[in-house]
């Protein structure tokens, strides 16, 4: 089995979006393009109720491929993690599950295997969400409620970063925000295999009232064409043929 490059787009927002093209739809779209969408809703810590506009946040995952979750800011930095990780799993169990309906025929699920070769399916797919590249977009929703929660974003990234580069599989990620006047997204980091620079890209950022999360998706999508190779990487990784990667 070939071992390619794993794409995520991870949303990070606190409300529904307001303006533009359904992210649901355009969720859809990127995941055909063979880009997983993961959603982190943040809720305030002292926010006793789920605001009605997070409940979009699972529908864009469930139509991108990923998976979401809703977190208390102080439990941001683990969710954040953990989405990531298991979102990479359920993507390489589906790459894993079709390339064993080829071998074991359509009729025959993973689920009727017996129990040991279900533990050495297993096995297979840690070993890819191991050594598998992986690029991941974040994109930062900064309307004006999400202000006091960017410092706990930051602290987050920085912590996936760490998290990740533990790995032997190569790492790339950038930063995009959004709204932005001018255009869909902003870019606050380039694809680097590092966050440690993130400090300097987490200043004061404008923020409006607006949440154009579809748009900014589509725009998001766009940016895994137009990056630039790795700078330490050895080599550009092969593709998954089995799903379009």
């Amino acid at each position: 089995m070939k071992k390619g490059t794993l794409k995520q787009i991870l949303l990070l927002t606190d409300g529904c979006s307001n303006q533009g093209e359904d992210p649901v739809a355009i969720a859809a779209l990127a995941n055909d393009q063979g880009i997983t969408v993961n959603v982190i809703g943040i809720l305030d810590d002292d926010q006793s109720e789920q605001p009605e506009g997070l409940e979009e946040v699972e529908a864009i995952a469930m139509s991108g491929g990923g998976v979401s979750q809703i977190v208390y800011q102080k439990a941001l930095s683990q969710t954040v993690q953990m989405v990531t990780k298991q979102a990479m799993t359920q993507t390489l169990q589906g790459v894993v599950n079709q390339e064993l309906k080829q071998i074991l025929g359509e009729k025959q699920t993973f689920e009727e295997l017996p129990p040991d070769k279900r533990g050495e399916v297993m096995e297979v797919v840690e070993d890819l969400g191991e050594t598998c590249d992986l690029e991941v977009l974040v994109l930062v929703d900064t309307s004006a409620s999400m202000t006091p929660k960017l410092s706990t974003v930051k602290e987050a990234l920085f912590d996936l970063s760490l998290s990740l580069n533990a790995r032997s599989g190569n790492n790339r990620f950038s930063i995009f925000c959004f709204p932005n006047k001018m255009k869909p997204i902003h870019k606050l980091m380039d694809w680097t295999p590092e966050l440690d620079g993130i400090s300097k890209v987490f200043p004061k950022l404008a923020s409006g009232g607006i949440t154009p999360t579809g748009p900014a998706l589509k725009e998001a999508m766009y940016q895994f064409g137009k990056k630039s190779l790795f700078g330490s990487m050895k080599h550009a990784s092969e593709p998954y043929e089995e799903t379009g990667y």
